[in-house]
């Protein structure tokens, strides 16, 4: 799904991102907002197929997010 430094990066932003704005109940709306085989594809057998299907619903629930700015003032670090 999601691996080396560029899933590293995306999985921080998501994660450190203070005031998000998510509360349980607009997670919970999103993803029975997803599409329908995305909340199927999840339990699939095939590997493949379960990761599309989380991505798709992390898009579904990350859509949901207010929009963040970045901070000029932060840090740049390195990879």
């Amino acid at each position: 799904m999601w691996s080396g430094a560029a899933g590293l990066v995306k999985m921080f932003l998501i994660c450190s991102n203070e005031g998000m704005g998510l509360e349980p109940d607009t997670i919970a709306k999103a993803i029975l907002a997803a599409p329908g085989w995305a909340r199927v594809g999840i339990t699939a057998p095939n590997e493949r197929l379960r990761e599309d299907a989380a991505l798709e619903l992390a898009r579904a629930i990350t859509s949901e997010a207010p929009p963040w700015v970045m901070d000029d003032a932060q840090l740049k670090l390195a990879l």
